[in-house]
């Protein structure tokens, strides 16, 4: 059976299984990066860390709690929502969550990032590394996809 051949609740599930499978990879990272943030305050050097690093721990502390709620989520709502025939409607929810996770985890992961660079070197290159981290997974995780749905609806446009 091909995808055009597949039934409504087919691509449903289909769909759903494809999400699923992304969030796994995306909740092992930050599940990873969180677990190592609830480790630094217990960290000999943690109280030399000044005010500025004491903002950024606790912005990716925050950032990668709030990813992990979102990417775990979908799994958890789909155990309550099993067999009500909600299915399509928990899709879409677990889209959105999945969205405002990668955003949370990009925040996260510049945050530790200017956070590591500010205790080695000082804060105008924590800046420049956060930055760099946050353009890269800025336009790979959403502007690039966000472009392409763009241009995707042009050329449709253009055929119609």
């Amino acid at each position: 059976m091909t995808q055009t051949d597949e039934s409504h609740k087919d691509r449903v599930n289909r769909e759903l299984q494809e999400l699923l499978q992304g969030l796994r990879v995306a909740v092992t990272g930050v599940q990873v990066l969180f677990a190592f943030l609830l480790t630094v305050p217990f960290q000999m050097g943690f109280s030399k860390i000044d005010t500025v690093g004491l903002w950024l721990f606790f912005v990716a502390l925050m950032s990668s709690a709030m990813a992990s709620v979102c990417f775990i989520a979908p799994a958890a709502q789909h155990r309550l929502i099993f067999r009500t025939g909600l299915k399509e409607r928990m899709l879409k929810r677990a889209n959105r969550l999945g969205v405002a996770g990668a955003a949370f985890l990009l925040v996260a992961m510049t945050a530790a990032v200017a956070l590591v660079a500010e205790v080695i070197l000082n804060a105008w290159p924590a800046t420049l590394f956060g930055a760099a981290v946050a353009l890269t997974a800025g336009w790979f995780w959403l502007i690039q996809p966000l472009v392409d749905i763009r241009r995707a609806k042009g050329e449709l446009q253009l055929e119609t």
